[in-house]
């Protein structure tokens, strides 16, 4: 008799604070970017904002191949 094991990982969507804390980064700089049209992929339901854990990993290795070094490509936080 064979049994077979079926295991299935399951990782949530990441709301803006999971993000940053990932990230390392405030979540008035995720909010920045969003509006730049520039960081990791997002959607939205209803009024929520909502990241795919795999595509943010996705993003950063683009980021990396891209030469991620140039942190000058970045927008940074706006003031006020």
């Amino acid at each position: 008799m064979t049994v077979r094991i079926r295991v299935v990982e399951l990782e949530g969507l990441w709301g803006p604070e999971e993000l940053g804390a990932f990230l390392g980064i405030p979540e008035k700089t995720l909010r920045d970017w969003r509006l730049k049209n520039y960081g990791p992929p997002f959607i939205k339901l209803g009024k929520h904002v909502r990241y795919d854990p795999v595509a943010v990993r996705a993003w950063i290795a683009d980021v990396g191949r891209d030469g991620g070094d140039d942190v000058s490509a970045i927008p940074t936080m706006r003031e006020g």
